[in-house]
């Protein structure tokens, strides 16, 4: 590892008082959730949404599908003033379906109704269920109701799933469906430690195809990796799927994990012991470095895992006193905001907002932001180091020694950049 450039003595002035966040949460700042929504839905193979929306909606949601990788149009009708105040919303809903379900290869029409089809009353009763064998399911992810796009990924992902998934009446013994959109890395990490036990992965959700929705309802157990999807859990639950909650997530929580897989896939105990002891010694050679040993990290971000990845930057010897993220309070996100407040953090904020960050760099002094793009272009012009968390961060491995190591090595080769950004700021007070 590089030598550690010194970090900067926290400021102690600043923190006599508690930290207060602001009080309106009732209008969370974020993009339109049915983006979450159609991220995935988008990329299951075979389903052509329909969405039922007005025009200027329909145009923002393509663009930022399309940024994402979606490989496919998205139908809609068109819906104007004209349209809608002359009550045709039921009807230019139904033409959409019937478009969808003639494109080509299409097995599902997902149809997403937003905020303006919401407001107009549309009726699910009076919806087609099928076309041609093609099945239509209605995905109602209006913004008023859903307050951030990972929320709406449960609630499409939930819809799906209760149209498709079937418990068999013989289960596939041990093995664990995964349920979250996870580095590709994760799950074969998370099957190489299962097989080890006599466990597998059967199936990664959201998934790319039918098929795989399908297998989640034949496992013995889904593991719940990210702490939004309370919909898509209820599904399962109904079908009689046994949960496992929380992540593998550094030391503590890796081998608690792997012993609740164990006792939920019924695997043998002494086996499971023994994984679970060997991935605790190789997190624990790696943490006793110390990474970020002095870093004070602010993590922000609209993904919904951000105190997943507190929690890694806490053993890896990192202050983290604040915490934000889009997604709102839960039994799913209660063990994990207990084990952040015990280990030092004093902020957890729901339903963030720039104005409770910026607050909070007010408030403490950071050596690294980990946010979103408004928060981390704030840190930089204050000769911050910082990085937008959505394509930096959440997009490396994260789960079990392997996760945290590539984790933690990057955050600290950030922390050793800050001369950059502080040689950054000088030049620009210099030529200003």
């Amino acid at each position: 590892m590089a030598e550690m450039i010194p970090l900067h003595p926290r400021d102690e002035t600043v923190r006599n008082e508690p930290f207060v966040a602001g009080s309106c949460k009732l209008h969370p700042q974020t993009m339109c959730p049915a983006f979450g929504a159609l991220r995935v839905l988008t990329r299951i193979e075979g389903a052509q949404p329909a969405m039922i929306t007005d025009t200027g909606c329909l145009y923002g949601l393509t663009f930022v599908s399309h940024f994402y990788a979606s490989r496919k149009s998205i139908i809609a009708p068109q819906l104007g003033t004209a349209e809608l105040s002359s009550g045709q919303v039921q009807e230019a809903a139904n033409a959409a379906i019937m478009a969808a379900s003639e494109e080509q290869n299409v097995s599902v029409i997902p149809v997403i109704s937003l905020c303006v089809a919401e407001t107009a009353g549309l009726s699910e009763e009076l919806l087609p269920t099928e076309i041609d064998g093609k099945p239509v399911v209605l995905v109602r992810v209006p913004a008023y109701a859903i307050h951030s796009h990972p929320e709406a990924k449960d609630i499409a992902l939930a819809a799906v799933m209760r149209r498709f998934v079937e418990r068999p009446e013989q289960p596939e013994p041990g093995t664990l469906a995964l349920l979250g959109e996870v580095f590709p890395a994760d799950p074969l990490l998370i099957d190489g430690v299962l097989r080890r036990m006599g466990g597998r992965v059967l199936t990664t959700l959201p998934g790319r195809h039918v098929d795989e929705l399908k297998l989640a309802g034949h496992a013995s157990a889904v593991a719940s990796l990210h702490p939004f999807y309370r919909e898509t859990i209820g599904v399962l639950r109904e079908q009689g799927v046994g949960v496992v909650s929380g992540a593998p997530i550094g030391v503590a929580g890796s081998a608690a994990w792997i012993r609740a897989v164990g006792a939920a896939l019924d695997l043998d105990e002494d086996t499971v012991e023994q994984v679970a002891q060997q991935e605790q010694t190789a997190a624990e050679g790696f943490l006793a470095t110390q990474p970020l040993k002095g870093a004070t990290i602010l993590v922000s971000g609209y993904e919904g895992n951000e105190m997943l990845y507190a929690r890694l930057l806490i053993e890896g010897g990192a202050h983290v006193p604040y915490i934000s993220t889009s997604i709102g309070p839960s039994m799913l996100t209660a063990a994990d905001e207990a084990w952040l407040k015990a280990h030092g953090t004093e902020a957890v904020i729901y339903r963030k907002a720039i104005e409770d960050d910026k607050a909070a760099m007010d408030h403490w002094t950071f050596d690294l932001v980990i946010g979103t793009t408004t928060l981390a272009a704030h840190a930089k012009e204050l000769g911050i180091p910082s990085v937008y968390y959505t394509n930096i961060l959440s997009v490396r491995p994260l789960f079990l020694t392997g996760g945290m190591i590539a984790s933690l090595s990057f955050v600290r080769d950030l922390l050793d950049r800050r001369p950059v950004y502080e040689r950054m700021v000088d030049f620009s007070r210099m030529i200003g």
